[in-house]
């Protein structure tokens, strides 16, 4: 087909459109994320791979919406030539992955997307909440991205780290949502993951946070992150020692700390306040012992 022939068929109106250089797509409506997903990957030649934040979505995770939803970021041999235009970022790389394929698309890994996206970015709260699902729903461990940071170019590099350090200390990343969350409380916990011990010095558990004036623990459920039978029955346990001991228990899935703040608060509030309203029950931290 004459290049004339296609030029015309791609003017305003007309039943086709151009969606990069030298790749058409064959109606005049807005291209798919696929369209554009495979266009892009056509026009980058073999072996590009889609990286990025667009590579997370096709993950299932959710990325905050300052990255632009119609964006495509791509990996691509260093020796190839293909230049980033249009809705298309086309980086080169000697350390090109070995892709993983979801419906025939190329992707980077997780981690490495996850990585590339996050140093594209110069504000905390998106790139806090992209690490967040990539370590909640992508199952990706801090140390496995702050890996995946130390092998690639730095640039771009220290927000992420930053935020990452901040966590390493924190048992999930859930807990560092609970922590900010608690800031809005009258009263915050007084102690976070203390030992819990009964009156014979027996160990009950290990709350997330805890307010010790009433005996009150909250706990970040693991149900979110962990869904073996064996996760299940040893939080069961858990509770079964706080409910013996007296223990007031607020249990907290993960994902209502994004989903339902002000319900968690409410919830937590009440906890208190009924707690309060108890004789304190006879347990203590360790170092409380003498």
């Amino acid at each position: 087909m004459s290049s004339k022939v296609i030029y015309r068929r791609c003017l305003p109106g007309g039943p086709w459109q151009r969606l990069l250089p030298g790749i058409i797509v064959l109606h005049n409506t807005t291209p798919t994320t696929r369209e554009q997903l495979l266009g892009a990957l056509v026009y980058a030649g073999p072996k590009s791979m889609v990286t990025g934040a667009a590579a997370c979505r096709q993950y299932g995770l959710r990325v905050p919406a300052v990255f632009p939803a119609r964006d495509v970021h791509l990996l691509i041999p260093q020796q190839h030539k293909a230049t980033s235009t249009e809705f298309l970022t086309v980086e080169r790389t000697w350390r090109l992955p070995a892709p993983h394929l979801r419906e025939g698309i190329p992707l980077a890994p997780l981690v490495r997307a996850v990585t590339d996206a996050a140093r594209r970015m110069r504000t905390e709260e998106p790139v806090g909440e992209l690490l967040v699902e990539a370590l909640q729903r992508g199952r990706c461990s801090p140390g496995a991205i702050n890996a995946e940071l130390d092998r690639g170019t730095k640039r771009g590099t220290a927000l992420p780290r930053r935020l990452l350090a901040e966590w390493l200390d924190l048992r999930s990343v859930a807990e560092a949502r609970a922590k900010e969350l608690s800031r809005r409380l009258a009263i915050p916990p007084s102690h976070w993951n203390p030992e819990v011990h009964d009156a014979a010095g027996t160990y009950i558990g290990r709350p997330d946070g805890w307010w010790d004036d009433v005996a009150l623990a909250w706990e970040i459920d693991s149900v979110d992150f962990h869904f073996s039978r064996d996760g299940y029955a040893r939080t069961l346990r858990r509770n079964s020692r706080y409910a013996a001991a007296g223990i007031s228990v607020v249990p907290t899935l993960p994902s209502r700390l994004r989903d339902d703040p002000g319900g968690v608060l409410a919830e937590l509030e009440a906890a208190y306040r009924a707690a309060a309203a108890r004789p304190r029950p006879p347990v203590f931290l360790p170092r409380q012992a003498a």
